[in-house]
């Protein structure tokens, strides 16, 4: 009887070791194959290209959900939100229209620039040609033969609007005016601002230059984006040189609590134009008018196109500035994981009723292979609105991993190679093993039954 019991259970043993030996290669295979078609899926994810220049516009709001400020008594007009790129109203955004001083945004983007670069310095002190002296229009009132330090000649810019500043600056960062217009197109050029073409660095009447609202607004939103600290002298209200003081020609500043730039200009053959940028509840907005028909009318436009911004939409941001949002494993490397940082901020300007609909998803591979290097994008954030995607930022490494050393690389290599072999050689140590059992059992079965008889 104890016989026939221990032969029963081992029999039972064989076969369950049978049939695990069968099992476990496939269900190991699945998982293999699972894992490779998540990696493939994350990788294809990756490897879209984004939109080309800043973020799309936003679909589903703004004037296409219903939602606009109305027609501005301008020319032309445009609302953008500086942090996302995002175009929240445009009224003629193509038409060609003379800059005016608005031009000196782009004087002052290439000065910002060249000290960026250390190619210059707010204290150096900038010789004043004849040319720079006897310059017309709005002036900072500089004097032939002296030196003005660079600074200065910024606020104459930014606060005055002085057309004889722009000449001094251009003299002294290109050494001519014509090479520094030269650099004013070339630098357009690089933004995409397609419909703009320079001809004087402060503005001043010009044949065929000319730019679109639209362009301003490329311009103007790189500079801040870039530029942050350039916003110190368009919001100062007053700047005093030379014993002459002066008020910015920017009225808003006086008038509307969170504007903190961006520019004035006038001529006759363009209208009055002004850009305003504002920073309330997290969200940075721009208006831009061009071609109103009285300094009046344009500020009272572009404070109806921030109130209109204001007062539609909300900025989200569901994650901490400058804080890294997820952590990737790194194969090979130093160390077994990198932290990822948004190359931007990522948040997201949405309408207020449809802030429900948004939602984000982080998409990271399961691991990179070291080396990995500072500002390598290695995964991105998606938002999506109705589950259409809308704005994607993406996600790099602010440190370099090398690879690790000999040892834990061939570590490593030793661990995958046991984890993807260990149950296909256990399988076989386990089917093995049950046919063994089971033929054992069958002669000691036939044996055992021979002698009784």
């Amino acid at each position: 009887m104890r016989r026939n019991s221990f032969f029963g259970l081992t029999l039972i043993l064989s076969i369950a070791f049978l049939v695990v030996s069968t099992l476990s290669p496939l269900e190991a295979g699945a998982r293999v194959l699972r894992k490779k078609h998540h990696a493939r899926s994350k990788a294809s994810a990756l490897q879209q290209p984004s939109p080309a220049g800043s973020s799309p516009v936003i679909g589903g709001v703004g004037p296409a959900a219903g939602v606009s400020p109305g027609v501005t008594n301008s020319r032309s007009a445009i609302l953008v939100d500086v942090g996302t790129g995002s175009v929240l109203f445009e009224q003629n955004p193509d038409e060609a229209i003379p800059p005016a001083s608005l031009t000196k945004v782009m004087t002052l983007y290439l000065v910002f620039q060249a000290l960026q670069q250390g190619r210059v310095h707010l204290t150096d002190q900038a010789y004043i040609s004849r040319e720079a002296w006897r310059t017309g229009g709005s002036r900072m009132f500089v004097q032939v033969g002296t030196r003005v330090p660079l600074e200065d000649l910024i606020n104459g810019i930014a606060v005055d609007s002085g057309n004889d500043a722009c000449v001094a600056v251009a003299e002294y960062l290109s050494g001519s005016v014509a090479t520094f217009v030269d650099a004013m197109n070339a630098e357009a050029k690089k933004l995409g601002m397609t419909n703009t073409h320079f001809m004087t660095p402060d503005g001043l009447p010009a044949d065929g230059q000319l730019t679109t609202v639209k362009d301003m607004a490329t311009l103007d939103t790189a500079f801040i984006q870039k530029f942050p600290q350039a916003l110190k002298y368009t919001s100062t209200k007053e700047f005093k040189f030379n014993n002459i003081d002066q008020y910015n020609r920017n009225r808003l500043l006086f008038q509307y609590p969170d504007i903190d730039g961006l520019k004035t200009g006038y001529v006759e053959a363009g209208g009055y134009h002004l850009s305003a940028t504002a920073y309330r509840n997290g969200m940075r907005l721009l208006a831009i008018v061009m071609g109103a028909p009285s300094p009046s009318i344009r500020a009272r436009e572009a404070i109806k196109l921030l109130n209109y911004g204001y007062s539609n939409y909300t900025m989200v941001k569901p994650f901490p500035k400058d804080q890294p949002v997820t952590k990737v494993g790194i194969w090979k490397g130093e160390k077994n994981q990198v932290e990822l940082y948004p190359v931007k901020e990522a948040s997201f300007l949405i309408l207020h009723n449809q802030k429900d609909l948004l939602k984000w998803q982080i998409e990271v591979p399961d691991d990179v292979a070291a080396p990995v290097k500072a500002d390598q994008q290695i995964g991105k954030i998606v938002f999506t609105v109705s589950g259409k995607p809308e704005r994607t930022i993406e996600l790099v490494s602010h440190e370099n991993v090398p690879l690790a050393g000999w040892f834990k690389r061939s570590s490593q290599a030793i661990e995958m190679h046991l984890h993807s072999l260990s149950w296909k050689y256990l399988s076989w140590i386990l089917g093995g093993a049950a046919v063994f059992l089971i033929l054992l059992l069958l002669v000691t079965g036939r044996k055992s039954s021979s002698r009784r008889m």
